[in-house]
């Protein structure tokens, strides 16, 4: 182990979840898989009423309960959607409420639900190439930004350069397509993975524009040398609602 230096932890942790995230993969289950998001999405959602600094515990019961009829419903995307119809009529009603407790049902509740529906309507390979895409523009990014970065790509992460999110969309594009053609045609393939890929990008500065707020640094502290769930998949929450739509739009 001594290998890997100071990120001894970081990597192994890495390996722990390529691991699991392998298995429910290769068990290609909906109910496994649904029960396995399940626990991803409360976890997020407890770390994201941190994020938005909402001090309501309870809200965690509406979450599961969102997550319990995802289970039935044939179109979990759009549950999020009757949630906010629900929660505007509730604010309607009740003055005490305020809009700012039903974020964490936009995020990380949408992204999730849109994972799930994926699962559903196109199957396990297009989670295989959602997860190749955000991890391609993550290690590309990283790569190019530390060998040639110089340029600050925003004030929210100060740590990204221009360089490393333009090489990490092109690595990601490029490998993305590839294993896209298990599901779509090569130009599809080839479009959705940009758009994922830039997508990720933004969904990443979002989640740490909300610890700058929050004024932490981690989501949480599971995943030891990775933060909490949120920073593992705030990528993905993004990356899965682009591509969804784009491959029911294009497909």
């Amino acid at each position: 182990m001594a290998l890997f230096g100071e990120h001894q932890e970081r990597v192994v942790t890495g390996l722990g979840l390529l691991a699991a995230v392998s298995l429910v993969g290769f068990i290609d289950n909906f109910f496994v898989m649904w029960l396995v998001l399940g626990a991803v999405y409360l976890i997020a959602f407890k770390e994201a009423l941190r994020l938005f600094e909402i001090d309501n515990d309870p809200l965690i019961f509406m979450a599961i309960g969102i997550w319990l009829v995802a289970g039935i419903y044939p179109y979990g995307d759009d549950l999020f959607v009757l949630a906010g119809v629900a929660y505007a009529s509730a604010i309607a009603y009740n003055k005490d409420l305020v809009w700012k407790d039903f974020f964490p049902f936009i995020y990380p509740t949408a992204g999730m639900l849109f994972i799930l529906t994926m699962y559903q309507e196109y199957g396990v390979m297009s989670l295989l190439w959602l997860l190749v895409v955000v991890a391609l523009t993550d290690v590309g990014a990283y790569a190019v930004g530390k060998s040639i970065g110089k340029t600050v790509f925003c004030e929210t992460s100060p740590n990204k350069t221009m360089e490393g999110v333009v090489g990490g969309i092109v690595v990601a594009t490029i490998g993305g397509a590839f294993v896209g053609l298990w599901v779509v045609d090569f130009y599809i393939s080839f479009i959705i993975s940009f758009m994922v890929a830039t997508s990720s990008i933004f969904g990443d500065l979002f989640e740490s524009s909300l610890k700058r707020a929050a004024g932490v640094k981690d989501s949480g502290d599971l995943l030891p040398g990775h933060g909490g769930a949120l920073d593992r998949i705030d990528g993905y929450l993004f990356g899965a609602i682009v591509m969804l739509v784009l491959l029911r739009g294009l497909v």
